[in-house]
């Protein structure tokens, strides 16, 4: 699906929040909306001016009401739960190799956050968890 090939200002002022339209064309990829302290129709708001510029639209730290909030709307989008991440838009062919590893179990959503953000960027991920600390035997182990 081709977007918008109007000419747009490099942002948009939302009035709470400056919307970046043209950081796809300087660095590949669009803005990456942050939720955490953002009401859901600041979020909605944001996410819907990116996507009429984007083929790519990526959330992070998104709280589940705002994630049925934006599926109502996304209807194509996917919420991944455990890394509280929502994105909806163009696959990016998979390349190059990131391994996200974690201590502890206590550390796999964050890493989850990380490990889906690298896959919706396109890369491949590896995923590592509870590698630990408490001996060199764990560590080993995946050597």
């Amino acid at each position: 699906m081709k977007k918008e090939k109007v000419f747009v200002d490099p942002f948009v002022d939302l009035g709470f929040a400056k919307v970046d339209l043209h950081r796809a064309r300087r660095k590949g990829f669009p803005e990456v909306v942050f939720c955490q302290g953002k009401t859901k129709k600041q979020i909605l708001d944001i996410a819907d001016k990116i996507c009429r510029m984007n083929d790519l639209v990526l959330l992070t730290r998104v709280q589940k009401d705002v994630a049925t909030a934006l599926k109502r709307k996304f209807r194509k989008g996917h919420y991944h739960a455990d890394a509280r991440i929502f994105h909806t838009g163009r696959t990016i062919a998979k390349q190059g190799l990131v391994s996200v590893l974690t201590a502890g179990t206590a550390d796999i959503p964050v890493a989850e956050e990380a490990a889906v953000t690298a896959e919706v960027m396109g890369s491949k991920v590896e995923r590592i968890f509870d590698v630990g600390v408490a001996g060199v035997h764990r560590l080993l182990a995946f050597g």
